[in-house]
């Protein structure tokens, strides 16, 4: 997969690019990101990407041309590629989202800034305008490295384990089961019996209820749309009256 990112600040990406697991896939190959600088596409002596905005009002707003300038100067590299805007108004960003983009075989990210971005360029470019998440950043290059990070990390080869990313979190309309490590007992804690046991079908059937009883704790309305079994329908009754 081919990853372009436009974005005012190209050093925001150096770190996180070059690190852990999705360093290790640009590394090999399997992912390409590419930061686009905006300045690149703006015009006159300082360069200028922003301008007040039509209507009045506080903060400033990213222009039209030097966007589609950004875009239109990738078109080469892979004419059908997908169009995501980071955006505090756009759809909330999930993991089936990013095994949605992960289909894709480019991408292009555009971090916004300031009050936001002419809106011609979402209508312009058909752009998916994404956010992740009900609160509000200086800008979008945060959100572009989360998307980079969920998106890569499900294109195959990037993760060592496949399995790991079958029981990640959201993978099955579930949060995670609780993980422990050596050694058994520490400060008072101990691990469950059941995860030293050695009997994996235990393992397993514990795991998916200890996964159920987090999502419950956590975050109950996932519940709503997770595939359970009958057995596991009514201990989530349980949980519900404050049985277990």
């Amino acid at each position: 997969m081919r990853i372009d990112v436009i974005t005012l600040f190209p050093g925001m990406f150096v770190g996180p690019l070059s690190e852990g697991i999705i360093g290790r896939a640009i590394n090999d190959g399997i992912v390409s990101v590419h930061i686009v600088n905006l300045r690149d596409f703006c015009e006159g002596k300082h360069r200028q990407a922003d301008d007040k905005p039509y209507g009045g009002g506080a903060g400033m707003v990213l222009m039209a041309e030097p966007m589609f300038k950004a875009v239109e100067s990738l078109s080469g590299e892979n004419p059908l590629r997908r169009v995501v805007l980071t955006s505090a108004q756009g759809s909330l960003f999930s993991q089936a989202k990013a095994r949605e983009l992960a289909t894709e075989e480019s991408l292009v990210i555009i971090c916004g800034r300031y009050e936001g971005i002419d809106e011609r360029v979402a209508t312009g470019l058909n752009a998916d305008e994404i956010s992740i998440g009900d609160y509000v950043l200086s800008g979008g290059e945060l959100p572009a490295l989360v998307i980079i990070d969920a998106v890569a990390r499900l294109i195959p080869g990037v993760v060592g384990s496949p399995e790991s990313i079958e029981h990640d979190s959201f993978s099955k309309d579930l949060l995670g089961y609780p993980q422990f490590t050596r050694p058994p007992h520490l400060r008072g804690l101990s691990v469950p019996d059941v995860l030293i046991s050695g009997h994996h079908a235990e393992i397993a059937k514990w795991r998916r209820r200890e996964a159920i009883r987090k999502t419950f704790r956590m975050r109950r309305g996932m519940l709503a749309g997770a595939l359970l079994a009958a057995e596991e329908q009514e201990f989530v009754r349980q949980l519900e009256k404050g049985e277990r």
